[in-house]
């Protein structure tokens, strides 16, 4: 664990680079919080850790944005929904 903390971005796979993306953003407490996709990487446990900080973050900030394809995901940490079609 770690060994890649110290390669260049650009070596991370995808997933790897998404989950660093999210621990950063979700480590610090925001007013408003906004997410793309950041669910839709990362193997199922990195998943379920990644909705229940979500789940924090909404209670604490009171305002999260989340984009995702992902209608489970969306069902099971939004409250309000905006759907844009074709957008």
């Amino acid at each position: 664990k770690g060994d890649f903390i110290t390669l260049p971005m650009r070596t991370y796979s995808s997933g790897m680079a998404a989950r660093l993306r999210f621990s950063i953003a979700a480590a610090k407490d925001h007013d408003v919080l906004m997410i793309d996709e950041a669910l839709a990487t990362g193997d199922r446990k990195f998943q379920k850790r990644s909705e229940a900080r979500i789940r924090e973050l909404r209670k604490e900030a009171g305002t999260v944005f989340l984009v995702s394809h992902n209608n489970k995901s969306i069902r099971d940490t939004c409250d309000r929904v905006l759907w844009l079609e074709r957008g």
